[in-house]
C-alpha cells in the first residue's frame, strides 16, 4: 500500500531483495559513468546534459520498477501466483482500444503466455538497462516506446486507467530516441562516435542505436 512518494522510495531503495542489489549497481554504474563523461568532456558540462541524463535515469528506474511485479518464474510478485502479468494481459483483452488487440491478448498471449512473458520481462530489464546506463540508448527507447504504445492501446477502455499516462511515456521514450539520451553523459557519450565510424555491420549497428 503507498503511503508517500518519500517513504515509498525509501523502501525501493532498501527493500531486502537480490533485485535491490541490482538496481543499486546500475545506479552506481549510471552516476560512475555521468561522472566519467563529465571529467572527460567540456561539452557534457551544461544544464541540458544534467537535465538529460536525470531525465533518463528517472525514466530508466521506473521501467525497472515495472519489472519487479513481473518475475519469472511465475511473472507475478504475489506469493499465491495471483496478479501480475497474466492479470494485466487479460485486462487488455477486455479493454483493448481495438478487437485485433483484445483478440490477439485472449487468443496469442494468454493461450501462449510461457512464450510471451520472458520476452516481456526481459524487453523491460533490457530497457531498463538501456536508459540508466545510456548504452545503446535510441535502441533502448524505442523499445520503451512500442512497450508504451501498447500499454496505451492495450488498457485505453479502462475505466480505471487515465490513458494520458501511456501516452505520455510513449512521448518521453520518443524524446529520448531522437535526442540520443544516451549521449548525455551516458555510456553512448563515452564510448564517442570516432569509434563507431566505419561501414562494418557493428558499426552500423552503433550508430543507430545509440
Amino acid at each position: 500500500m503507498r503511503v508517500n512518494p518519500f517513504w515509498d522510495v525509501l523502501q525501493f531503495l532498501f527493500e531486502a531483495k537480490w533485485t535491490t542489489v541490482v538496481f543499486w549497481a546500475l545506479l552506481v554504474a549510471s552516476v560512475a559513468i555521468a561522472a566519467v563523461a563529465f571529467r572527460r568532456d567540456p561539452g557534457q558540462r551544461t544544464p541540458g546534459h544534467l537535465w538529460m541524463f536525470a531525465a533518463r535515469l528517472i525514466i530508466g528506474a521506473m521501467w525497472w520498477q515495472q519489472s519487479l511485479w513481473k518475475l519469472p518464474p511465475t511473472y507475478t510478485d504475489r506469493a499465491d501466483g495471483t496478479g501480475g502479468l497474466r492479470y494485466w494481459v487479460g485486462e487488455m483483452a477486455s479493454h483493448a482500444a481495438f478487437g485485433l488487440q483484445r483478440d490477439f491478448a485472449r487468443d496469442v498471449v494468454l493461450k501462449n503466455f510461457g512464450l510471451f512473458a520472458p520476452q516481456v520481462y526481459l524487453g523491460e530489464v533490457a530497457i531498463a538497462i538501456s536508459l540508466m546506463l545510456g548504452l545503446f540508448t535510441r535502441l533502448g527507447a524505442a523499445m520503451g516506446a512500442l512497450m508504451a504504445v501498447n500499454l496505451w492501446l492495450g488498457l485505453y477502455r479502462a475505466p480505471y486507467e487515465w490513458p494520458w499516462t501511456y501516452f505520455f511515456l510513449v512521448v518521453v521514450n520518443v524524446t529520448f530516441a531522437v535526442l540520443r539520451a544516451g549521449r548525455s553523459l551516458g555510456l553512448d557519450a563515452v564510448l564517442g562516435n570516432g569509434s563507431a565510424q566505419g561501414s562494418g555491420l557493428v558499426q552500423r549497428f552503433r550508430r543507430l542505436a545509440s
